[in-house]
């Protein structure tokens, strides 16, 4: 069997197993001084996509045909790791941690590749020597709410929906860790002479602190060519960067008058999981409502496409008024790409436009995103910070996580920047935009910070080509070309990093979200095109020069015959 299928027919297999929207997310980021090139890199098209080896395709194949089901029991063993950041632990003291490494250890023996526990960063690697083709990757994973998935998150899931592996990890990268490895035991069964070591790093904070990463990179020498497999294909040229905005909405005394009068009263709003994640869900607490209002707002709350929401009223004791609590659930997805979800914090807000509330820690809070945000995706309603990449696009803005702590009520913006700005400009029309709200509403905000971080370019690596080939071989796609994309990878970090996969251009990821899955189709095509990949750019040249040789005997003697 072979799942050599055209692009159109992986997205086409793939839409048909997801239940989500299929979006594209040519999105992405450079560097400032690279900003030039990008638009180069954008607008001149490649020349025709060159075949690959026949040696890679035969590995590849076999890699397919060996290792196929074995590849998704082996990912069975690595979801059960709740590898989440956790406070007060560490990767190197974390339970669950130290399990996932040594389940690694224990497959890489089983595969015969070669193990090396260096604290945050594991080395798993077939090959000796100085030159290397590096292998990025990352154990750790987002939280996973597990009300909101059909069978725990932590478990490979692969019979709810026939086609699917479904788990945290899956995709974002518990699953390329795995298909990476198959790949490297399938040129170790052939015995190919290598002129590079293939390294696969693996790093345990990849999702809460690029610091250990950095620190360890001081003392370790990376490959000089490096592939990232924590993003999409056909290959992934430009990062925007992960940046943030974070304020507090002040207690404030309550207005024992104005509670009392005929005031609705919106008691508490909140919503989001974690600061990467578009929300699936958020609540909000009114009192005061009456029966007239409850129904038109049902009534609106009807008309949002992609939202489900729940009304419940009780009774508050020695009240004559009731308290209505609101549960909105959107779609979660990866915040670099909240065109592919559903904002349940936007969406209550835009529900509660247009009611009168007593003024209050919540109602300004639903006032803020109302006004700050709204249901935009790209900061339109924020001062004049919207702007945009010829090549990168937009720069997105999502309201991620609303949380009431003992200051106030956070509120966390999670925003992927292109180039075109700098990190000072931003700030200026951040605090701008900020300072205006806070006269009109006279409210002095609290704990307010800023991060911009930086986008990448990387158009100019030695195996681009060569990525390009092997996609466009797989998928029978002439010519691809690569692509940007709003995500943050740590391929940031390394020369020469190129993100190729696991995802499909054109197709939802679903990485950070609530619904994390990863089709076996892909799967499978995926361990061909790393196989192809590992065979193409850390294979002995010669080797692979003299196994074109035989192909084209071959080929002429069965041609005479």
């Amino acid at each position: 069997m072979t799942l050599k299928l055209s692009l159109k027919a992986v997205g086409a297999l793939s839409l048909l197993l997801s239940s989500g929207l299929a979006v594209a997310s040519v999105q992405a980021d450079s560097h400032p001084s690279a900003q030039a090139d990008s638009h180069v890199n954008a607008k001149t098209p490649l020349q025709a996509t060159p075949k690959i080896s026949a040696q890679a395709d035969r590995v590849a194949q076999y890699a397919l045909d060996t290792y196929g089901d074995e590849t998704i029991t082996a990912l069975s063993t690595l979801i059960p790791y709740k590898t989440v950041d956790t406070e007060g632990m560490t990767p190197l003291t974390h339970p669950e941690f130290i399990g996932f490494k040594a389940q690694l250890k224990s497959l890489s023996q089983r595969l015969g590749l070669d193990y090396s526990d260096q604290g945050y960063v594991v080395l798993i690697g077939l090959g000796e020597g100085e030159r290397k083709l590096g292998v990025i990757t990352h154990g750790d994973v987002q939280p996973a709410d597990a009300s909101f998935w059909q069978q725990d998150p932590f478990i490979l899931d692969s019979q709810s929906q026939p086609g699917y592996l479904i788990g945290r990890g899956t995709e974002d990268d518990k699953g390329p860790i795995v298909t990476a490895m198959y790949a490297m035991k399938a040129i170790k069964d052939k015995g190919l002479a290598l002129n590079r070591r293939i390294e696969l790093l693996v790093y345990l904070a990849e999702e809460s602190d690029w610091a250990p990463l950095k620190a360890f990179l001081t003392e370790f020498t990376p490959a000089d060519i490096n592939i990232t497999i924590d993003a999409e294909y056909p290959v992934v040229t430009a990062e925007k960067g992960w940046s943030e905005i974070r304020l507090t909405i002040p207690k404030m005394p309550k207005n024992g008058k104005e509670s009392s009068g005929t005031s609705p009263s919106l008691d508490g709003f909140s919503g989001g999981a974690f600061a990467s994640q578009v929300p699936q869900q958020a609540v909000a607490k009114i009192s005061g409502l009456d029966k007239k209002m409850i129904v038109a707002l049902k009534e609106k709350a009807s008309a949002q496409r992609g939202m489900k929401y729940q009304f419940q009223l009780t009774s508050l004791e020695g009240q004559a008024r009731e308290l209505l609590t609101i549960i909105a659930e959107g779609k979660s997805t990866h915040s670099s790409t909240p065109e592919a979800g559903v904002n349940a914090v936007t969406h209550l807000a835009e529900l509660l436009r247009g009611i009168h509330f007593s003024r209050s820690e919540a109602a300004l809070t639903a006032q803020f995103i109302q006004q700050m945000v709204g249901l935009g995706l790209y900061g339109e309603q924020f001062g004049a910070i919207a702007y945009e990449d010829d090549f990168m696009g937009p720069m997105t803005l999502a309201a991620t996580l609303v949380k009431p702590n003992e200051q106030g009520t956070e509120i966390v913006l999670n925003l992927r920047r292109p180039v075109g700005k700098t990190p000072e400009q931003l700030d200026k029309e951040t605090y701008e935009a900020l300072e205006s709200w806070q006269v009109q509403h006279t409210v002095s905000f609290g704990g307010v910070e800023t991060y911009w971080g930086e986008p990448k370019l990387m158009d100019k690596a030695p195996h681009l080509q060569t990525l390009l080939s092997v996609f466009g071989h797989f998928t029978d796609t002439p010519s691809p070309k690569p692509v940007a994309i709003g995500g943050s990878t740590n391929s940031k970090l390394f020369p020469n990093a190129l993100s190729f996969g696991p995802a499909m251009p054109g197709v939802e990821y679903t990485g950070h979200s609530e619904h994390e899955f990863i089709t076996k189709a892909q799967f499978m095509l995926n361990l061909q095109m790393y196989t192809a990949a590992f065979v193409e750019l850390a294979v002995s040249t010669d080797q692979l020069s003299e196994s074109a040789k035989q192909e084209t005997k071959s080929g002429a003697q069965r041609a005479s015959d």
